[in-house]
């Protein structure tokens, strides 16, 4: 019997250590039998012995290697300087189902808010209704560190602010879906949903084939089509560029791979300029016109003239060409704000406001520390909560309550009482977990999943998503950059969205990959 049939089996679950008490896993339910959902995987993969699978998963190593799908973080060296390092994406092959039935709903909640969102960004540098009718604190808008006064007045071609979003999601114990953050700003991850679907395809082409999996090859173009929509008015043939900081940034693997695939220039700050308030690139030909920048750069290092002035990432001017409608900037500068981790806790009144609808998504229930009632609670127990600052990202600040020691829990709330708009805090999530493949045997592990959502013409959400999983064993912390990893994503299609090109595979005998891999 495989490890994957043993971890169905409700008999020799525990001897297999695949405990799951307390947690809602996304393969297994809690006597142990595969889910609806997962039956056919379960049953095709159990096949397979320990040996076979760590086969497939040293050649899933060694392709992510060969491509070079890495990321990119700083760690002091032994000299206690910061040094760069590239490190590959992991990635674990057992990849996550969600049943399509599921998924509709997951993706009717996410359309739901980002029409909303893009509505309170637009709202809340111009009109600003949710404010004045008391529904959004004023306060909280003018005290957000990503509220950008620059932006007041600003109209974007097409009143577009979120072209781009990726939406966290995790689910509890119960089995219930929420919304973690929104990601707004320049989210990334879509390029390990791509890559890690083509492995999936090359490694374990067999059982891939054999399954009816929604498709996600066509983002860039959906990319590019929504980019094209963007473009000012009365420009026909856009020219569309990426704008990345530079290969020192974490994420410009991602960069150059979705300018490959839609075809377009990567450029840098300096290979841009701006003249008679419009944005050239230049090129040995001379200056090139350019109508939409996909910038994959903070707000505040897009233009000198107008954020910060030591910038050497931006275009000096990039603000009074985008202010006259001569290019499109994606995402629109400003659009933070509904970063901002204490707005997140307003979305559900925000789509009521906008929509008079309720929810679809809820959020995970939130404490904002700015309001002296929920600080007080939050102080008084924050050795059960998860405290986030309001404006960072990938994991860092964070302090999960019941995992910290009595020292760190100090520190937090010294800090809360010292800056108490610059903290929320939840309670605690125990996350889903997944079966991963970890030093030769099955090991849960939690999850989470990164939907990204294009805003154009339509909206339209990337069926899956990047599942970001702990690879440390009890950690809730999926980001890369914390020692994460990923899965593929697949959502069970009905017939008109079916992968079809590799069912002549799927008949082929499955024969997992011998002693001659190379190990990594």
């Amino acid at each position: 019997m495989s490890d994957i049939a043993a971890a169905s089996s409700t008999l020799t679950t525990s001897s297999h250590g695949y405990a799951r008490e307390g947690y809602f896993d996304e393969m297994f339910a809690v006597d142990g039998t595969a889910r609806q959902s997962c039956g056919k995987l379960v049953e095709t993969l159990s096949a397979l012995s320990i040996d076979d699978l760590q086969a497939f998963q040293r050649r899933a190593d060694m392709a992510m290697l060969e491509l070079g799908v890495t990321f990119r973080v700083y760690e002091q060296n032994d000299d206690g300087e910061q040094v760069a390092r590239d490190r590959i994406f992991p990635f674990d092959l057992l990849p996550r189902v969600i049943a399509l039935d599921e998924w509709r709903r997951i993706e009717q909640g996410l359309r739901q808010r980002i029409e909303t969102l893009n509505e309170f960004v637009d709202d809340i540098y111009n009109d600003q209704r949710i404010v004045k009718e008391g529904i959004v604190p004023a306060e909280l808008i003018e005290t957000s560190k990503s509220f950008l006064r620059e932006c007041i007045g600003l109209h974007p071609p097409k009143g577009i602010w979120c072209h781009i979003t990726g939406t966290d999601l995790v689910r509890d114990a119960g089995g219930e879906v929420y919304v973690l953050e929104d990601n707004l700003r320049v989210p990334s991850g879509v390029s390990y949903v791509l890559e890690n679907r083509t492995i999936m395809k090359q490694t374990m082409p067999q059982i891939f084939g054999g399954f009816k999996v929604a498709s996600v090859e066509d983002y860039p173009e959906r990319l590019l089509q929504t980019l094209m929509h963007a473009a000012p008015d009365n420009v026909y043939d856009p020219q569309i560029v990426v704008l990345t900081p530079g290969q020192f940034n974490s994420a410009y693997f991602e960069h150059s791979y979705l300018a490959q695939e839609m075809g377009v220039q990567l450029v840098q700050g300096s290979d841009l300029v701006v003249e008679d308030d419009r944005v050239f690139m230049q090129t040995t030909l001379g200056l090139s016109p350019v109508h939409v920048i996909y910038r994959r750069i903070d707000d505040v290092f897009l233009d000198p003239e107008v954020f910060r002035k030591d910038s050497l990432l931006g275009v000096p001017g990039l603000m009074r060409a985008y202010r006259k409608g001569n290019v499109t900037l994606a995402n629109a500068p400003g659009n933070g704000v509904a970063d901002d981790k204490a707005v997140y806790a307003y979305v559900e009144k925000m789509i009521r406001f906008y929509r008079s609808e309720d929810p679809i998504l809820p959020n995970v229930p939130t404490f904002v520390c700015g309001d002296p009632k929920e600080r007080d609670h939050v102080i008084a127990n924050i050795d059960k909560m998860v405290v986030k600052p309001t404006n960072e990202s990938g994991g860092y600040g964070l302090l999960i309550g019941p995992h910290a020691t009595p020292e760190e829990r100090e520190k937090t709330v010294e800090g809360i009482r010292k800056d108490p708009r610059n903290f929320i805090a939840q309670d605690m999530l125990t996350l889903s977990t997944m079966p991963t493949l970890l030093d030769g045997r099955l090991q849960p592990r939690h999850v989470d999943l990164r939907p990204f959502i294009l805003h154009g013409a339509g909206t339209y959400v990337l069926p899956g998503g990047l599942t970001r999983v702990a690879l440390r064993e009890g950690s809730l912390v999926v980001n890369s950059s914390q020692g994460g990893g990923s899965k593929d994503t697949w959502v069970m299609a009905d017939d008109s969205q079916v992968n079809v090109e590799l069912r002549e595979e799927a008949l082929a005998p499955m024969v997992p990959p011998g002693s001659h891999v190379v190990q990594p």
